[in-house]
């Protein structure tokens, strides 16, 4: 069983693998050139926009170095992503639509990367669910560190945790007690997260905050009785 479910994990292509770094870099290099960082500041927020995720979830799963630093190609990839925002960021930045599907299809391949690895590795349920989380948004947590911001997943605002919360609680049911396929519930996966992402942008839907419902059913009730009483 466990030969089947290390075959079976969703087969992300090299160029795929590296686009889906690219976006993060991009998304994390852009950022910084707007804020007017230097140089330094560009590749720092490059590299954990692109890389961030993974090197917290490889960190979190002790499997031997992050392959972030083992892949020959991934460092040098972000480096050059980090050299074009630095010199065409104006012009990026008139990508912005393209950027945020992009970005919206990358969280979900981090996501189901990041779950289907910790699968792998036998971690329970809940276990699974947070290393896909942390995997999808890891890198966005470092780079809002790095600005000295309040972390852009805690607030209010389009989806992002929420979408790879969502997507890895499903890819964690699916693939694990009900024992549907891994690839086509990857699949579905990528695609629900990418959705979520680019639907909550698109109508401006915001991540639920924190509710004090003793205070909203008192509320309620003190105002049937004024009603009432008119």
């Amino acid at each position: 069983m466990e030969i089947l479910a290390a075959v079976e994990v969703l087969p992300v292509p090299a160029a795929v693998d590296l686009a889906a770094i690219v976006i993060g870099a991009l998304t994390g290099g852009l950022l910084a050139a707007r804020e007017g960082f230097a140089v330094s500041g560009v590749l720092l927020l490059a590299v954990s926009g692109g890389l961030g995720g993974g090197l917290i979830r490889d960190v979190l799963l002790a499997d031997g170095p992050p392959v972030a630093l083992t892949n020959q190609v991934y460092l040098p990839t972000v480096a050059i992503t980090a050299a074009v925002t630095f010199f065409f960021s104006g012009w990026l930045s008139r990508l912005t639509g393209l950027l945020v599907v992009l970005d919206a299809v990358t969280l979900g391949f981090f996501t189901v990367i990041g779950a289907q690895k910790a699968q792998l590795a036998g971690l329970p349920n809940a276990s699974v669910v947070f290393i896909g989380t942390v995997t999808a948004v890891g890198g966005a947590v470092i780079r809002d560190v790095l600005l000295a911001q309040r972390a852009d997943i805690v607030q209010p605002g389009p989806y992002n945790a929420v979408a790879a919360l969502i997507g890895a609680s499903l890819l964690t049911v699916l693939a694990g007690p009900v024992g549907l396929a891994p690839l086509p519930v990857a699949a579905m996966v990528i695609v629900l997260v990418a959705a979520l992402r680019v639907l909550s942008v698109w109508r401006g839907w915001e991540a639920p905050v924190a509710v004090d419902l003793p205070a909203r059913a008192r509320n309620r009730l003190v105002h049937r009785r004024g009603r009432g009483r008119t």
